[in-house]
């Protein structure tokens, strides 16, 4: 009896922390997350919510997104681009709370509209020097804003060759 009391008391020791440290967690990343969702949108609001307050180690959480100049809704009634440029502001978020060295982003950008394209190519512009992105992408506004392309290419059947330019020597040429 008394192993079992003591265990029992060492799990609510472990949850009264775990519930602690994920409060904490939780409510620097919503904060972060606010911020950078505004920024991507030039503009908005947007925050996370527990599902269930009282069990907070057992909740889920939900996304609210307000773009500008439009009326506050949860992720699945905001159009593909807008989901998608809110998933991305979640992740910017996280990175900016754990910075990762590399991060690899493949086709995030293809639901975006052009201003949200801009907008996404020169948030990554502009963080790039915390971490480097390799992004895949077909879209023009953020191949035009990247320090390095790379392609594959096959001339011939069977054999692929790599193609690199830097961006970013071609732009330091035009501004000497």
């Amino acid at each position: 009896r008394k192993t079992i009391d003591s265990l029992v008391e060492i799990i609510e020791d472990i949850d009264k922390i775990m519930t602690s440290r994920f409060t904490e967690s939780f409510e620097l990343l919503s904060t972060t997350f606010s911020e950078t969702y505004s920024a991507l949108f030039s503009g908005g609001e947007a925050y996370l919510e527990l599902t269930d307050k009282l069990d907070i180690l057992n909740s889920g959480i939900e996304i609210f997104s307000k773009p500008p100049g439009k009326t506050p809704k949860n992720m699945s009634m905001l159009s593909g681009g807008e989901r998608a440029l809110t998933a991305l502001a979640l992740l910017f978020a996280l990175l900016k709370i754990k910075p990762s060295p590399l991060c690899i982003i493949d086709e995030a950008d293809a639901s975006l509209d052009e201003r949200n394209v801009a907008n996404f190519a020169n948030y990554l512009k502009n963080y790039s020097n915390k971490t480097q992105f390799v992004v895949i992408s077909h879209r023009q506004g953020t191949i035009e804003e990247s320090d390095n392309l790379y392609g594959v290419t096959m001339n011939k059947a069977g054999i692929s060759k790599i193609i690199s330019v830097s961006l970013e020597k071609h732009r330091r040429g035009k501004n000497a």
